[in-house]
């Protein structure tokens, strides 16, 4: 299954109390992770669409980023620096992208604000 039909699928089925980006947070799932704090967590794609491909997401279950409140104007610039910070401490000096997918239409598969951070060759434009 393409990344396009899993997030039909994720669109198709109503959100889960718990994502898998949840229970990376709780520890019921193992990931590679590569930062942590208190507001969010950064961590290795099990699927890398680059030689370095992380995500970044909120501790703070946030669907989609249509969903974001005012109240989360702080915790999405964290997010931010925390995946420029990320970036920095994984030598991504010659650049980097930021992706957000949000809904169906931008192929969200996972229902928990992420955002992903890929680097380490030539990005082309446009993508997708």
């Amino acid at each position: 299954m393409d990344e396009v039909e899993r997030a039909k699928e994720a669109a198709a089925q109503p959100t889960p109390a718990t994502t898998i980006f949840g229970k990376i947070i709780d520890g019921s799932i193992p990931a590679k992770i590569i930062y942590r704090d208190e507001k969010c967590l950064a961590f290795h794609d099990v699927s890398p669409q680059a030689p370095v491909h992380f995500l970044v997401i909120p501790i703070k279950p946030i669907t989609m980023l249509e969903k974001a409140e005012a109240d989360d104007l702080e915790l999405l610039g964290h997010l931010m620096l925390t995946a420029k910070k990320v970036a920095a401490d994984l030598n991504l000096n010659k650049g980097y992208r930021l992706v957000v997918n949000n809904g169906e239409e931008g192929c969200q598969s996972v229902f928990h604000l992420h955002i992903h951070v890929l680097g380490g060759r030539q990005l082309g434009w446009p993508p997708g």
